[in-house]
């Protein structure tokens, strides 16, 4: 079975087109809501056609492909770049304009809900610069690491665990409003490598690339445990990313690295990563029904 999902997965990111089984095995959802942040938005992605135009949010981020496969009567999609989980409850001010409340979107016949959310939560942005700035005065070293475990434990680590009670309560209230609705919760894809890094595209140290690949997996891992503990699917792209990250050939990435060589931000997936995610959720999707 996993050997069959991964062909198709390969299948439709290779094509970047409706799966060919779709006719066949389509599952039936009429109205679906597509949540999170950056990582479901998809901002520089094109087109940028959401509103506001701040958010970043893309046509053909993985729920905007989802959707066209699935062929829903209804897709509304409120993802927005910079969001967590408060927002999901709260508005979020973003330039030219203000996201409403992304939960505020479902309704009591919402039939799918798709979520990728935690990793503003643990400060992805902030860990993202601090490497950086760190790695530029010890290359070789992993200044970043030894930074966020100067206490004796490990920050990051922490953060993830008080994410994971966030993302229980988003979840507990996503069931609250759409109680029919299935719910599946999409990981993040691979973004650096285990080992050695990719200098200076990446600005990390040499040690810290496997401290930060480290960490998202455990982020990824925290995620699928609190999807399972609330009864909702869990989508890890990470597992299928392994020769996609920020650090690999133009042709072959799924996560742009600062420059990047496709439309997208920079640390952020491309169009060929959300094709990947979304082939991955609509695999989870088609088992439902």
């Amino acid at each position: 079975m996993r050997a069959a999902a991964l062909a198709l997965t390969l299948l439709l990111v290779g094509a970047a087109a409706t799966p060919a089984t779709a006719t066949a095995y389509r599952p039936s959802f009429q109205h679906y809501v597509a949540l999170g942040d950056s990582y479901a938005a998809g901002p520089g992605i094109p087109d940028q056609n959401g509103t506001p135009p701040g958010c970043g949010r893309s046509s053909a981020n993985y729920a905007g492909k989802l959707a066209r496969w699935l062929r829903v009567a209804r897709f509304t999609d409120v993802s927005c770049g910079g969001a967590t989980t408060v927002h999901m409850t709260r508005p979020q001010t973003v330039q030219d304009g203000q996201n409403p409340p992304q939960l505020d979107a479902l309704k009591p016949d919402t039939d799918l809900v798709t979520i990728t959310i935690g990793g503003n939560d643990m400060g992805f942005g902030e860990i993202l610069g601090t490497c950086a700035q760190l790695g530029a005065q010890d290359p070789a070293g992993a200044p970043c690491r030894e930074h966020y475990t100067a206490g004796g434990g490990d920050e990051l680590l922490d953060r993830i665990a008080r994410a994971g009670t966030l993302v229980d309560r988003v979840l507990a209230q996503i069931r609250e409003r759409s109680p029919r609705a299935t719910v599946i919760v999409v990981g993040y894809l691979r973004i650096l490598p285990p080992t050695k890094g990719c200098w200076p595209q990446v600005p990390f140290a040499a040690g810290d690339t496997a401290y930060f690949d480290r960490t998202e997996k455990a982020l990824n891992q925290a995620l699928g445990e609190r999807a399972r503990a609330a009864g909702a699917r869990f989508v890890n792209p990470y597992l299928f990313s392994i020769t996609h990250d920020a650090c690999q050939p133009e042709h072959r990435r799924w996560v742009e690295p600062l420059r990047p060589a496709a439309p997208s931000v920079p640390m952020h997936p491309n169009e060929a990563g959300m094709a990947a995610v979304a082939g991955l959720t609509w695999l989870s999707a088609a088992t439902v029904r």
